[in-house]
């Protein structure tokens, strides 16, 4: 199945994204990880194309976006509304994740009726825990933007509680998928935000590790699919 790469203008910023499926499919917007970008989504929106307009976006820094020397989940968040909205998609399917999974969840807190369904892929929101060591920047060049990385951290180290709070507020069905013992994700905190969703699923595919649809594509898109009806 073919993918498009495109830029959209957002606000006077440059986003690029990748599109799979019929213009005319339900719509399903997928955000990558920390440090990837829209490609990482490649092999799923091949798949679920057959059923969706699938559009991958790079977040700011990364891929083809914009690098705005500014960024936090709440940046990212809004930039996904703009999107959504220049679009125009009234409702879509949201799946996120790692970083793009925390910039879903905050998303669809603040603007619920906007999503049809939430797959987040071994992402808690942010919650205390040890301190994270802020990297000192590497040498070598990067594909995205370092700054991205200490101002997430930092998020991370000091996170915002009403992320949690406000999880009983995401009213759509949401799949939660885990990648088991072997993710540096601490499982049970995807189980506490599972019981905080009204209306949610946890799926743990055991072995996966953290990047589940690129370790184990067949058995993410398994547990995926179904739960879209695809």
């Amino acid at each position: 199945m073919e993918i498009s790469v495109k830029q959209i203008d957002l606000n006077g910023l440059i986003f690029q994204y990748r599109e799979t499926g019929e213009v005319s499919a339900p719509p399903l917007i997928a955000l990558h990880a920390l440090g990837q970008n829209s490609e990482s989504w490649d092999e799923v929106a091949t798949v679920l194309g057959e059923r969706y307009r699938v559009l991958a976006l790079d977040l700011r820094g990364h891929g083809g976006s914009a690098r705005t020397g500014t960024y936090s989940f709440e940046q990212m968040s809004e930039d996904l509304l703009l999107f959504a909205n220049a679009m125009g998609l009234e409702r879509f399917t949201l799946i996120g994740h790692s970083m793009g999974g925390t910039v879903s969840y905050l998303f669809s807190e603040t603007y619920p009726s906007r999503i049809e369904h939430l797959v987040i892929e071994d992402t808690p929101p942010p919650f205390h825990n040890e301190k994270i060591e802020i990297p000192s920047k590497p040498s070598e060049q990067l594909p995205f933007d370092w700054i991205v990385v200490p101002s997430i951290l930092q998020q991370l180290n000091e996170p915002n509680p009403e992320w949690w709070t406000r999880l009983p507020e995401i009213l759509t069905p949401t799949l939660i998928i885990g990648g088991g013992s072997t993710s540096t994700v601490p499982q049970d905190k995807l189980k506490e935000v599972s019981d905080l969703i009204p209306t949610c699923e946890l799926v743990t595919i055991e072995g996966a590790g953290h990047h589940v649809h690129n370790s184990n594509l067949l058995a993410f898109l398994d547990t995926v699919k179904p739960f879209l009806n695809v």
